[in-house]
């Protein structure tokens, strides 16, 4: 599915929130759209790496990170990972790091920065969990829509 999202927006202004501004794009897939499937996680990224390593089914992770500026949640090997296994992009409201590998990569990366320091591995986090960052609350299986013009969620499939 081709699409912009000023067009989605435009045409579907009741159906869609936008996240605020305040993510880089980070990956070599400029446009991506999926189903959420949702995490939450605080400076462990162990959840995300269980996630990654399943089917992705064109799915985009949505991970609220807390914000964190700390701890990278993502990085070269778990996106390989997300690639290899089918996943469509990640909206991390955390940091990442490896950022000249992820720009290499067929995957969507949204994040708020970069850092180069890796997670501690606790196990801990909690997927399928609404999530609220930017602005929008986001549920598991809602639609992730994501451009060079933002970050857009809704309920059902935007057509």
């Amino acid at each position: 599915m081709a699409f912009t999202l000023p067009d989605l927006c435009d045409a579907h202004a009741d159906a869609v929130r936008v996240m605020d501004p305040v993510f880089r794009d980070f990956g070599g897939r400029r446009a991506f759209h999926g189903r959420a499937v949702t995490v939450a996680c605080f400076e462990d990224n162990s959840r995300i790496r269980d996630l990654v390593a399943r089917p992705g089914l064109g799915r985009v992770l949505a991970v609220d990170g807390a914000g964190s500026l700390r701890r990278a949640l993502l990085g070269d090997q778990l996106a390989q990972q997300a690639l290899a296994n089918g996943w469509s992009g990640l909206v991390i409201h955390g940091c990442v790091r490896d950022v000249e590998v992820l720009a290499t990569l067929d995957l969507g990366v949204r994040a708020l920065a970069a850092h180069p320091m890796k997670t501690e591995k606790k196990g801990l986090g909690e997927v399928d969990v609404p999530l609220a960052f930017a602005g929008v609350h986001i549920a598991p299986g809602e639609w992730i829509y994501a451009d060079a013009n933002g970050i857009a969620v809704a309920a059902a499939e935007l057509a």
